[in-house]
């Protein structure tokens, strides 16, 4: 399997999209099998690859109703190495649909469990709610990574989400974890910035990512012209935070991500051998 990653944040506009479209651009560029599962009924992350939603026949909608195996829903992307799960208007209906249904909660890990095992990572995009999506998200995810806003209220609700992701610790998903907590939107402009990361670093400690990703006139540009910031502008300030930001995902995965190549290098060599 993938090392799986949920971006997750029940708030709205804290920068969730763009860290889940960005960090999964740069670990396809790093040269990492990668696939983004855009979970997200607005489908932002789709068109944040430059893939047209209103034009997705089959997405993960399909994987969550088992109407379609996994397989037959992952697109290529205009980045070499990164592959998509789109999602659609569809999404907005899997909720209701899925009430009454048995193991509603593990939908999309029993799908994703059917990968193809060359994947590196796979970047899971939240709704910005407690629905039960975000739950399939936690409930499939080793880990989850949280953007929190640099902003007066960056604290608000996050009490809540850790009590959500405890809840599916303790009953679907024991081995859940936080891998980490990226400060997004910072201006250094205002005192208030550096006193919301001082305050959440104090919480978190070193769950919390040394790079923080400012407000960036480019990173904002970028999904309106269909493309990840690193093909929008590479040499943006946001586009080299994202980069450094990913850096620090890889080496504190090293231990897995070299499994993963030693273990495809076995692989081929084997085929190559029978």
């Amino acid at each position: 399997m993938p090392k799986l990653v949920a971006i997750c944040n029940q708030k709205g506009g804290v920068g969730k999209t763009s860290t889940a479209v960005s960090m999964a651009s740069c670990i396809a560029i790093e040269g990492r099998k990668t696939l983004l599962v855009d979970l997200d009924p607005q489908g932002n992350a789709t068109s944040g690859v430059g893939i047209d939603k209103s034009q997705v026949q089959k997405s993960v909608y399909d994987a969550l109703l088992e109407s379609a195996p996994i397989q037959e829903l992952i697109l290529q992307t205009q980045i070499p190495n990164l592959h998509l799960i789109p999602s659609n208007q569809d999404l907005s209906g899997a909720e209701v649909e899925l009430v009454g249904e048995l193991g509603r909660e593990g939908r999309l890990r029993k799908a994703l469990a059917s990968l193809d095992p060359s994947f590196d990572v796979a970047i899971i995009d939240c709704p910005p709610s407690f629905g039960l999506l975000t739950i399939n998200a936690l409930t499939a995810a080793n880990s989850v990574i949280i953007p929190i806003q640099c902003e007066y209220y960056a604290l608000e609700g996050l009490s809540q989400l850790m009590k959500t992701i405890n809840l599916i610790k303790d009953n679907l998903n024991p081995t859940l974890e936080i891998e980490g907590i990226v400060m997004t939107m910072a201006d250094y402009r205002t005192k208030l910035t550096q006193e919301v990361i001082d305050e959440v670093r104090k919480h978190f400690g070193p769950k919390v990512y040394h790079t923080v990703i400012p407000r960036n006139i480019r990173l904002s540009e970028a999904p309106g012209f269909g493309k990840p910031i690193f093909l929008y502008d590479k040499d943006s300030e946001g586009a080299k935070k994202y980069k450094d930001l990913t850096k620090e995902f890889i080496l504190s995965n090293a231990t897995y991500l070299y499994k993963k190549s030693y273990d495809k290098s076995e692989e081929s060599q084997l085929s190559i051998t029978t």
